[in-house]
Parts: C-alpha cells; sequence; structure tokens
C-alpha cells in the first residue's frame, strides 16, 4: 500500500513534541548535574553529540538504551519509558494507558484534539 503525503500539521505536531521531550530529558540530565559528555560516557555512547541531537529533538532515545538513561540521570526506567512514549508515540501511549487531563496537551499537539 502506497504511504500517503506528509500532513504538515502533524509534521509539525511530532517536531513540537520531540522538542519538548529533549527539553524535559535536558532538565533530567542537568538535574543529576552530568554534562553531556558525561551522560554519553555512562549509557555507552561513542560521541556526546547524539546526546545533544536528543536534546534538541533531532533525535530520539534508542529503545534499547532507555533504561540506562533512566538509571544515569536517577529515573525509574518503567516511568522514563513511558515519558518519552508519551512524546515518541503519543497515539500509542493513548491507547495504552488513555488519555488523561495531563495528556491532553500533548494529544492536542499530535493533532488529535
Amino acid at each position: 500500500m502506497p504511504r500517503s503525503a506528509v500532513d504538515p500539521a502533524r509534521a509539525a505536531a511530532t517536531k513540537s513534541l520531540r522538542q519538548e521531550a529533549g527539553r524535559w530529558l535536558k532538565a533530567g540530565r542537568e538535574a543529576a548535574g552530568l554534562t553531556q559528555a558525561e551522560l554519553a560516557e555512562r549509557v555507552g555512547l561513542r560521541y556526546y553529540t547524539f546526546v545533544s541531537q536528543v536534546e534538541s529533538g533531532l533525535g530520539r532515545v534508542p529503545i534499547e538504551t532507555q533504561g540506562a538513561w533512566a538509571k544515569a540521570i536517577g529515573h525509574d526506567p518503567a516511568a522514563f519509558a513511558r515519558t518519552l512514549l508519551r512524546y515518541y508515540e503519543p497515539e500509542l501511549y493513548r491507547l495504552l494507558f488513555g488519555d488523561a487531563a495531563g495528556d491532553a496537551q500533548v494529544a492536542r499537539r499530535a493533532g488529535r484534539g
């Protein structure tokens, strides 16, 4: 089945959510007292610039390393992964956990409200 054209509104919402996730991750890193290079080392990254890309919303924390990222910044891994899922895959998050009042804002930005 051919892919449909990218919806500009949805693309903008996705970009906004990625940027919010990046800000959340940066705040967590800073609260843990880590530099980008220190976080990169703790999670086994070769280049700290990947942390920068994630924090700016240009990249995503890979699923297979979310536990290491959570541990490095002192977060519960399950809560960390759930928060990232809310930002990275808001529709899947809604299907799994519902659209609680605190999550409605994320859903609206994702183009569903």
